[in-house]
């Protein structure tokens, strides 16, 4: 009766324990998604601030009738830090689908295919993206290495994050 008691009280510890830490691991995974988001959107406007590429983070704005403020500096820096917010949902969505493959070709893989998705299936609804034909080579590659960087920033940190606390536990449980 007493090891049974002392089993019950252990499997109300680790589901406690497992609710903590499924709740770090989203909120870790959301400050990943928002790093990941305003860093690599940011380079992403160095880049077009320097001629390498004739999109920028503004693109996101394309399908809206705000004006031509979005084109300017501050509708940069404020689609610079929606990016950001959207990438909560990517990072979240990267954990619970592909975290538990641990090799960094996943990630790569999945900022090709969001790039895929960007400049090939949403083309259409942005109007300020020039058609594949006309964007020009300069701009394709500096787009798809900085999707490329995104996917691998979001795939690498979040598995470091799960090894890091599967560590953590193998620890504690000694």
């Amino acid at each position: 009766m007493a090891r049974r008691i002392k089993k019950t009280k252990k499997e109300k510890t680790e589901k406690n324990n497992n609710k903590k830490n499924l709740g770090k691991s989203i909120g870790r995974a959301s400050v990943i998604g928002v790093f990941g988001g305003l860093i690599w959107s940011s380079a992403a406007l160095v880049c077009q601030l320097l001629n390498f590429s004739k999109v920028g983070p503004s693109l996101l704005f394309a399908p809206l009738p705000l004006g031509s403020w979005k084109n300017h500096l501050y509708g940069q820096f404020l689609a610079i830090a929606c990016i950001g917010l959207i990438s909560i949902a990517f990072a979240l969505l990267y954990q619970l689908t592909l975290s538990r493959f641990k090799t960094i070709w996943v990630g790569i893989v999945s900022g090709i295919f969001l790039w895929t998705i960007v400049f090939f299936a949403a083309q259409p609804l942005l109007p300020g993206l020039p058609p594949l034909k006309k964007i020009g080579w300069n701009t394709l590659t500096t787009t798809l290495c900085l999707y490329v960087l995104y996917g691998l920033f979001i795939g690498y940190s979040i598995a470091f994050e799960i090894e890091e606390n599967s560590n953590s536990e193998n620890y504690s449980n000694e």
